[in-house]
């Protein structure tokens, strides 16, 4: 498979085929790239929630400015950040290190406690901002992954996540949703699937140093 072609054969969908669903070993495909995505110090602030439920994507409709995507596509891919990133959680990250790679106390002490001192100087806008970056390091993973697979895809920050979490009860897990990605296959008569895509020219988008 041709990673250029495919590529360019994703595009944002506008309308989705609601009867074609992804499959099982689909999902679970997407959930272990999202897993595997590269994101800061190996911290992993951010979580997906996906959505199948056809009434509870219904109910979040109208708090994505009625984008249809949200309901017509097979499942619904929300990308949500941790609201308490601390202490606790940096430290839980290095005891999982230490268990999975058996790593020494003394090797991980100094750079723990480098984190731990760093992200204490950090406001808590900062720590959100550096939070949502990661969320679209996740996103723009997957949306490569879904070219490669031939998934159709929308990436979104059309909708208000105050009122998604409400819907989902994302507070009481401790999330806050940043993005959300319809997944599954486009309609035929998507016209937007055929149009050309509106790209700089290389040479503009691109500066090599040699």
């Amino acid at each position: 498979m041709n990673t250029i072609e495919q590529l360019r054969w994703r595009y944002a969908t506008k309308k989705f085929d609601a009867v074609r669903k992804l499959g099982d070993d689909q999902v679970e495909m997407l959930k272990e790239a999202f897993n595997l995505t590269a994101l800061s110090f190996g911290l992993q602030p951010v979580k997906l929630v996906i959505v199948s439920d056809p009434d509870k994507r219904e109910e979040l409709l109208p708090h994505a400015f009625d984008q249809k995507q949200v309901t017509e596509a097979s499942h619904l891919l929300i990308f949500c950040i941790e609201t308490v990133i601390d202490e606790e959680f940096i430290r839980s990250y290095f005891d999982k290190v230490k268990a999975v790679r058996n790593t020494s106390e003394e090797v991980l002490k100094p750079y723990r406690d480098f984190l731990i001192a760093d992200f204490n100087k950090k406001t808590s806008e900062e720590i959100e901002a550096w939070a949502k970056n990661q969320a679209y390091l996740a996103l723009g993973n997957l949306l490569t992954v879904c070219a490669m697979e031939k998934i159709d895809a929308c990436p979104m920050e059309g909708f208000l996540p105050g009122k998604f979490d409400k819907v989902l009860g994302l507070g009481h897990e401790g999330l806050r949703s940043v993005l959300i990605m319809p997944v599954g296959y486009r309609a035929e008569d998507d016209v937007f699937s055929t149009m050309e895509k509106v790209r700089k020219e290389i040479s503009e988008s691109v500066i090599e140093i040699k």
